[in-house]
């Protein structure tokens, strides 16, 4: 195993690594995995001693998490223990993406504690240590790297440190980094209990706010969603505080007994003025926080950690300028900026006055025509992201479609190519004897046959490329004629420079 318990990391000697993140949450763990893959020395520390996580928290990924899972060969563990449906939504409105242009058209199911597992195993095949039962309680950065102190232990000494510790991080807080936006204007309380009696199940968006009772897989425990009367409470909410809002709403507690998990969220809205502060990077809910209304926290933090990944690695083996982590804020900041604005939105929607109840009705309604439902399952689903890496091809900056393709290793499909996290060049057979030999080191050249349409969702069909480059993060860098003098701008500009003859 590669858990490092409490006991064990407080008699080691204090240890270094290339990179430490801190937090073994979905964020973290995807991060720490693309590091490894790229070869560099990542650990994690955790607080809590075990992967174990209480209560069921997020509930599943979208189409464009389940591509990235995909990309790295992973998606199918999470496949068996999910359920594929149509998960996106907006206000209230469910979205079908099932005739979007993709493997992945619809989402998957399945609760944060089975997907935080899954990427646990995956990362202790991967063999990265993680430091539990620690906490963080400070560090020190100076151009040689940043030695971080732990309660209980010795402090542990890494070239970059990434925060992945959630919206209360620590990490951010000690790099100084502001959090501005939203306070809250609603507060609920979220539980996993058991009761004495038969509740009434469903939904309801009554006068008080948003309430709802369900029935968890195993049969014996409710989940509990209740709107508390007042916002702003930050203790740690008891068993009386559930029985009285379940009064309040249902005029019972149904023979509330005990709570396995008990937990409150509001609609505050953050995110970090930064990504970086030198040394120190922020991802997931550390950068930014919101409403969990259309199921958008858990699978941004999955995507930061797969956009930061590849680009630290490199500038950790000196592949790539310092510079390079700027284009991990630049690019991530503004996808995660959208979705507070629309958690903002859906709020606002969602609350229960009649004024909010009509603008609510007509935007169902407009969500019922073609074009304005692909544009919000795009976004809902992570599919229509497009980092503004300049003019050219439609393809310049969004995902690459995952194509059957013709290679000299016979069939393959894209993201099967992307399986080692390392950049990927397809010469569709146009490439004007383009000389790869400068980059062979870091990028996989690949002549490939693709006799199939191009097209991306909500886009359309677009015009085949010559040649495609493509991020590990599965985005396209470049795309055209291959003879273009691009070509080695975006190779030099993503890949570093041409290695020396």
């Amino acid at each position: 195993m590669a858990d490092l318990d409490s006991a064990a990391a407080r008699v080691r000697v204090a240890p270094e690594h290339e990179v430490l993140i801190v937090g073994a949450g979905p964020t973290g763990l995807m991060l720490a995995g693309e590091l490894a893959l790229a070869g560099v020395d990542v650990a994690i520390v955790e607080r809590r001693t075990a992967q174990d996580l209480m209560g069921s928290r997020a509930g599943g990924l979208h189409a464009r998490t389940l591509e990235i899972l995909d990309q790295r060969g992973i998606a199918d563990r999470f496949l068996e223990q999910g359920k594929a449906m149509q998960v996106a939504a907006f206000a209230g409105v469910s979205l079908d993406i099932s005739d979007f242009p993709t493997r992945r058209n619809y989402g998957l199911a399945l609760w944060q504690r089975h997907i935080e597992r899954i990427l646990a195993e995956w990362v202790d095949e991967l063999s990265i240590p993680v430091y539990r039962g620690l906490d963080v309680t400070g560090f020190h950065q100076n151009p040689a790297g940043v030695t971080v102190a732990l309660s209980g232990g010795p402090s542990i000494h890494a070239r970059y440190l990434v925060g992945c510790d959630g919206g209360r991080s620590r990490v951010r807080k000690a790099a100084g980094i502001a959090f501005p936006g939203w306070d809250a204007t609603v507060s609920h309380l979220i539980a996993e209990v058991e009761l004495a009696e038969e509740p009434e199940w469903g939904v309801r968006n009554g006068a008080t706010g948003l309430h709802g009772l369900s029935r968890l897989d195993d049969g014996d425990l409710v989940r509990v969603l209740v709107t508390e009367p007042q916002v702003g409470r930050t203790d740690q909410p008891t068993l009386p505080d559930l029985s009285a809002a379940l009064v309040a709403e249902y005029g019972t507690d149904y023979g509330l007994r005990k709570a396995v998990w008990l937990s409150r969220f509001t609609d505050a809205a953050r995110q970090a003025e930064s990504y970086r502060e030198g040394r120190v990077l922020l991802a997931g809910d550390a950068a930014h926080v919101h409403y969990p209304a259309g199921g958008q926290g858990l699978n941004l933090g999955v995507q930061d950690a797969v956009n930061l990944g590849w680009k630290l690695a490199q500038v950790v083996k000196g592949i790539s300028p310092e510079s390079l982590l700027d284009t991990y804020g630049a690019e991530r900041r503004p996808v995660a900026a959208r979705a507070l604005q629309h958690t903002l939105a859906n709020v606002a929607l969602r609350r229960p006055d009649d004024r909010s109840k009509a603008a609510r009705e007509v935007i169902a309604d407009l969500l019922q025509l073609e074009e304005p439902r692909k544009r919000y399952a795009a976004m809902m689903s992570g599919l229509d992201i497009r980092y503004e890496l300049g003019a050219g091809h439609p393809l310049l900056g969004r995902r690459m479609p995952d194509l059957d393709v013709m290679t000299a290793e016979g069939p393959q499909r894209v993201s099967t190519l992307l399986h080692g996290a390392k950049p990927l060049m397809l010469d569709f057979g146009e490439t004007g004897g383009f000389d790869a030999g400068p980059w062979a080191d870091r990028v996989q050249f690949v002549a490939a046959r693709h006799d199939g349409a191009w097209e991306l969702p909500v886009i359309g069909p677009v015009t085949a490329p010559a040649a495609v480059l493509i991020r590990p993060d599965g985005y396209v860098a470049w795309a055209g004629d291959a003879s273009e003098p691009g070509l080695v701008a975006a190779l030099t500009a993503w890949f570093g420079p041409p290695a020396a003859a």
